[in-house]
C-alpha cells in the first residue's frame, strides 16, 4: 500500500473516529441535561402542587379530629385537577383515592398504577417512571401534621414532545456528521497529496541519481524534507564528480595503453608467425598474441564507452524497426554460432518501432546475441524474438547456457564484473554494462532473468514509438 493510501486512510479514521466519539458524546449530554432540566419542572411543579395539597389538609387538620382521606383527595382534586394530563392521590396504603384526568374528575376509575413509584414516594422520595409512549409518572409524598406520609401526590405528564426533539437533534447531528465527513474526506485527499507530491519529487530525484542523472533537486521548503533535498543535492555533487573523474581516468588510461598495445600485439603476432623451431617458445608467443589480443578488445570497450559518456547528450534518435536490426545482428552472428554448432530461431514481430540510434541499438543486441554464443553449451539453442505489447517495444533473447547464479544477477550489469562461473570464455565485463546503459539513454530498461544449468534471458523493453 503507498504512503498517500496509508496516511490519506489513516487521517480518515482517526477523524471518523474522534468525530464519531463526540456526536456520542454530545447526544449523551443532550439526553441527559434534557432530562435533567423536564425532572427540574417537574419537581417545582409538584412542589407548587405540594403546598397547595398541604393547605387543603391543614383545613381539614384544623376543623375536626377525624379526617377522612377520600374528602381530602376530592377536595385537593377540585384544586390541582387541571395541574396534568392526570393527576391522582394514594394514601399511605397506596389506595388510589382519587383521579382527574385531563382537568375532569373521574369516578371508580381504574388506570395503571406503578407500585414501584408510590412505594418510593411513600419513603420520603421524588420517584418518577417513564413509559415507552412518553409519558412521565412523578409521585411525591405529602405528610401530615404529624410528620408522616400519608399521602402520595402523582402527576402524569406527556413528554413525547421531548423525543421528538431529540430525534430532530439526531437527524441534524446526522446531517452534520455527513457533511463533515464529505469534508473530511476531500481536506484528507488534499492533504495526502501535498504531503507526497514532495516525497514523490524526491523519490524520481533518487531515480535518476540511480541512472548517473545527477539533476538538481529544488525542493524550497525550510523543514525535514527540504533539509533532505539539500543532502540530495549534496550527495549527488559528489556523486557526479566522482563518476566523472572515474570516467576520465579510464578514457584517459585507454588512449595511453593502445598505441603501447598495439605495438605489443604487433611484434608478438610477428615472433609467433616467425617461430618454427622451439615449440615451447612458439607456445609462450601464442600466449602473447591471444593477451595482448584480449586487452586490446577491452581498451576498445573502453574507449566505446568513453565517447559514448561524451557523446550521450548529443545522441540523435530515430524511429526505428527493431525487428529489421534484430533481423540484420542475427544474420551477422549466424556464422558464429555455427562454428559452435548453436542454432538461432529467430521470431520477430513486426510493428515492432522505438526511438533509437540505429548504430548503439544495433551494438547493444549484438552484445547481448555474443554472449549467448559464448556461455551457451555447444550445440545448444537460441531463442531471439522481438514483440510490440501496449507501451513498450520487447527483444528478448534466451539461451539454454550456464546460467548466472542468483547472487551475481545484481551485479554483472556493473562495469567490470563478471560472474563466478564466466571464466569458461573470454570477456571485459563492460559489454552487459554498455548494453545496460544504450537502453536507459533511450529510456527503456533491460531485464536480465537466468537461473544455473537452465540458461539466461534478456529483455530489452524500449517505449513504443
Amino acid at each position: 500500500m503507498k504512503y498517500a493510501t496509508r496516511l490519506l486512510l489513516s487521517y480518515l479514521f482517526f477523524s471518523v473516529l474522534s468525530f464519531s466519539i463526540i456526536i456520542i458524546s454530545v447526544n449523551k449530554a443532550i439526553d441527559y441535561y434534557s432530562f435533567v432540566t423536564i425532572e427540574k419542572q417537574m419537581m417545582e411543579k409538584a412542589d407548587i402542587c405540594e403546598l397547595s395539597f398541604r393547605e387543603v389538609l391543614t383545613r381539614y387538620e384544623k376543623s375536626t379530629d377525624q379526617v377522612q382521606p377520600s374528602h381530602v383527595a376530592k377536595d385537593v382534586l377540585e384544586v390541582l385537577k387541571a395541574s396534568g394530563r392526570e393527576v391522582r392521590i394514594y394514601d399511605n396504603n397506596r389506595k388510589l383515592l382519587g383521579l382527574a384526568v385531563n382537568g375532569i374528575l373521574v369516578n371508580n376509575g381504574s388506570p395503571k398504577i406503578f407500585e414501584g413509584n408510590i412505594g418510593n414516594a411513600l419513603k420520603g422520595n421524588y420517584s418518577y417512571t417513564v413509559t415507552n409512549n412518553g409519558l412521565i409518572y412523578f409521585a411525591i409524598p405529602v405528610q401530615d401534621k404529624y410528620y408522616q406520609n400519608a399521602y402520595v401526590f402523582e402527576i402524569v405528564e406527556n413528554i413525547s414532545y421531548f423525543y421528538e426533539i431529540m430525534d430532530k437533534i439526531r437527524y441534524i447531528l446526522l446531517i452534520g456528521a455527513g457533511g463533515f465527513t464529505f469534508l473530511i474526506i476531500l481536506s484528507s485527499l488534499y492533504i495526502a497529496r501535498k504531503t507526497t507530491k514532495p516525497i514523490k519529487y524526491l523519490l524520481g530525484a533518487t531515480e535518476k541519481f540511480s541512472r548517473q542523472q545527477f539533476e538538481q533537486v529544488e525542493l524550497n521548503r525550510k523543514d525535514e524534507l527540504g533539509m533532505l533535498a539539500a543532502g540530495l543535492n549534496q550527495m549527488g555533487t559528489k556523486l557526479n564528480d566522482y563518476i566523472q573523474y572515474q570516467k576520465q581516468f579510464v578514457s584517459n588510461v585507454s588512449h595511453e595503453l593502445k598505441t603501447p598495445l598495439a605495438a605489443i600485439r604487433g611484434f608478438s603476432q610477428y615472433l609467433y608467425e616467425g617461430e618454427n623451431e622451439d615449440e615451447d617458445l612458439k607456445k609462450i608467443y601464442f600466449h602473447l598474441v591471444n593477451e595482448s589480443e584480449r586487452l586490446t578488445k577491452l581498451i576498445n570497450e573502453l574507449l566505446i564507452l568513453s565517447k559514448f559518456d561524451k557523446a550521450a547528450q548529443q545522441l540523435s534518435t530515430e524511429k526505428e524497426d527493431l525487428s529489421e536490426l534484430t533481423y540484420s545482428v542475427v544474420q551477422e552472428m549466424k556464422p558464429k554460432a555455427k562454428k559452435r554448432e548453436i542454432t538461432i530461431e529467430a521470431d520477430l514481430g513486426k510493428g515492432v518501432l522505438a526511438d533509437v540510434n540505429k548504430i548503439l541499438m544495433t551494438h547493444a543486441i549484438a552484445n547481448i546475441l555474443d554472449n549467448a554464443i559464448k556461455y551457451s553449451n555447444i550445440g545448444g539453442n537460441i531463442k531471439v524474438e522481438t514483440s510490440a505489447g501496449q507501451n513498450e517495444a520487447v527483444i528478448k533473447i534466451s539461451d539454454q547456457g550456464i546460467g548466472i547464479d542468483k547472487s551475481d544477477l545484481s551485479l554483472v550489469q556493473e562495469r567490470f564484473y563478471r560472474a563466478g562461473n564466466s571464466n569458461i570464455a573470454k570477456g571485459s565485463g563492460l559489454g552487459l554494462s554498455l548494453c545496460r546503459e544504450i537502453v536507459e539513454k533511450f529510456n527503456g530498461r533491460l531485464i536480465l532473468e537466468s537461473e544455473i544449468g537452465v540458461g539466461t534471458t534478456v529483455s530489452l523493453l524500449l517505449p513504443l514509438a
